[in-house]
């Protein structure tokens, strides 16, 4: 691997500071590859234990530490997406990316290798927001990895293949083939403003248990997904259509009367945060399309909200 990443490590035998300082560049890699911060987080200490596990001699030989990473932490990604699905079946409920709260920390990362095809970089602002994240999660293992690499962190075709053992040819394809995907279920954004707007608004007619109103701020086919674990209550299956979501969140309006809605960015997104006696037990992403409200995603699983008590 002859490139490395962003942070430019040193050659040779690079200092630990420069090691470490790969760490947010691979954080921001599994996260998009595995939809959890929590796996992310555990497939960057793998790697790095894999690093210096090595002998120093090993390690010299490394042309370039920052290349070494990636290779590895993009491979484990690439075995536990092949697993990912067994364990998807076993999981109670919906499954729904692990939602991430305003934090830059996650969102900068390479912008630095070139390569073709300009026009279809997803930029990595995009690529964490829900729905995006919902669509990689229709992908192939071998599809998810090689559009992320290339088309969110702009590594070439041929870097792509080193990691994850195929031909550049056949990494092309794979690509091509996830950006279909993308493209097939992406509509226009609406204006960030517009968003917090519409989510201010829904927050509203929620709070006072007006199904009219929340009608009125809702796509016919809006669906709600919750995301639970089987660790708190939840609805195992999706709610689909305005006027089931609108009745479904005034009922629940008036069953919970101790939660407290504000507005945050989740995901990069405006979207909601419900707390109770001052400690998150919901997060809420909403897309939005045009004037209406699409999607809600209720991640309600206590393991995916550790970040949001912070």
């Amino acid at each position: 691997m002859s490139t490395s990443s962003g942070s430019g490590a040193a050659w040779g035998d690079p200092s630990v500071g420069a090691i470490m300082g790969e760490r947010r560049q691979l954080i921001n890699l599994a996260y998009r590859m595995l939809g959890s911060l929590t796996e992310a987080e555990d497939v960057v200490q793998e790697t790095y234990a894999r690093w210096y596990a090595m002998s120093a001699r090993q390690r010299e030989g490394i042309e370039s530490s920052g290349g070494w990473l990636t290779t590895v932490a993009s491979r484990i990604c690439l075995d536990l997406l092949g697993s990912a699905r067994a364990r998807r079946e076993r999981y109670v409920g919906e499954w729904v990316p692990e939602p991430l709260p305003e934090r830059t920390e996650w969102i900068s990362g390479r912008t630095g290798a070139g390569g073709a095809d300009p026009a279809d970089r997803v930029t990595l602002d995009e690529s964490i927001n829900m729905a995006f994240l919902v669509v990689l999660e229709s992908m192939t293992p071998a599809e998810r990895v090689a559009f992320i690499l290339h088309d969110v962190f702009r590594y070439s075709f041929a870097e792509v293949a080193e990691i994850v053992g195929r031909t550049p040819v056949a990494c092309r394809q794979l690509a091509s083939s996830a950006r279909r995907r993308v493209r097939a279920s992406r509509a226009p954004a609406a204006p960030v403003a517009r968003q917090a707007g519409l989510v201010k608004e829904f927050k509203q007619a929620w709070e006072a248990k007006d199904i009219e109103a929340l009608i009125g701020l809702l796509d016919p086919d809006v669906t709600v997904t919750s995301d639970s674990g089987g660790l708190v209550e939840a609805v195992l299956r999706p709610i689909v259509g305005r006027e089931q979501v609108a009745r479904y969140a005034a009922d629940l309006a008036g069953r919970v009367s101790d939660l407290t809605f504000l507005e945050r960015t989740v995901n990069g997104r405006p979207g909601l945060v419900a707390q109770r006696d001052g400690v998150v037990v919901t997060v809420l992403a909403i897309h939005v399309e045009g004037d209406r409200i699409t999607h809600i995603w209720a991640v309600r699983n206590p393991d995916k909200l550790r970040l949001w008590g912070v």
